[in-house]
């Protein structure tokens, strides 16, 4: 078997369950070091199990900028180098736009887009001293307009601005910043839906079927494997054809 990122540093946001989870495995197989953060304390000690190996975790807020910083700096004195950060972390607190509070309108830009930006700040810093690294942002379907997440859509929207705008800035530094962005995806924030939810959004899916997160996991490694050395700015979307057509 061929290893992509041996001998690869990768921070993953959001690792204890879910996209993030499967990506960090993924990334484990393919010979990475692995770093994973979440909020979740007791998630993160189960998804280092379960991705095996010497795997580093640390509990921390994405939102929180001196924690992104610690975080970061906590990855490099123990690996050496940061090679590849998947802004993954994120949120939904859904209601509709009228009835939308100040609160959850702020924790999800906040978590979701301020947190993709702090994060791709610090690990920016350690990159750009080794003229190399490779990030990878999480955006959405959501992000082409939602009812009922009007403050998710913005966040997702923005984090797409936000990684065409790194691109340019960090290619300079042989950086290249490229965003992933699910569809409907079989995690337990999908499984939380009713049956009757999951059922109507199925049919909006051209090949009939919610995207797995090592569906996702593979559309990470692929931007941060050597095939896509000439692919910077760009936005994929992992949603089984939803996204096409009328």
């Amino acid at each position: 078997m061929q290893h992509h990122l041996k001998d690869k540093t990768a921070w993953i946001t959001g690792g204890a369950s879910g996209i993030g989870l499967a990506t960090a495995k993924r990334f484990a197989a393919e010979g990475a070091k692995i770093a994973i953060t979440d909020v979740n304390e007791e998630g993160l000690v189960k998804a280092a199990k379960a991705i095996g190996g010497d795997v580093f975790t640390m509990t921390a807020d994405v939102s929180n900028r001196e924690q992104v910083q610690a975080t970061a700096k906590a990855i490099v004195d123990k690996f050496g180098r940061l090679d590849i950060l998947i802004a993954n972390a994120g949120i939904t607190r859904d209601g509709l736009s009228l009835k939308m509070s100040e609160d959850k309108w702020d924790l999800v830009l906040d978590v979701n887009l301020k947190g993709t930006f702090l994060c791709c700040q610090a690990a920016m810093r350690h990159m750009m001293s080794q003229k190399s690294g490779r990030i990878v942002t999480t955006a959405s379907v959501a992000s082409l307009g939602n009812p009922g997440q009007v403050n998710y859509s913005a966040a997702k929207a923005g984090i797409i601005g936000l990684t065409k705008t790194l691109a340019v800035e960090l290619a300079h530094f042989g950086i290249r910043v490229n965003c992933v962005a699910p569809g409907a995806t079989d995690t337990p924030m999908l499984q939380e839906l009713k049956q009757e939810m999951r059922d109507q959004m199925l049919q909006m899916i051209p090949l009939k079927k919610f995207s797995r997160p090592e569906d996702i996991a593979a559309a990470h490694l692929f931007f941060c494997s050597d095939d896509a050395s000439l692919i910077t700015g760009q936005v994929l979307f992992v949603d089984g054809g939803m996204t096409t057509g009328i």
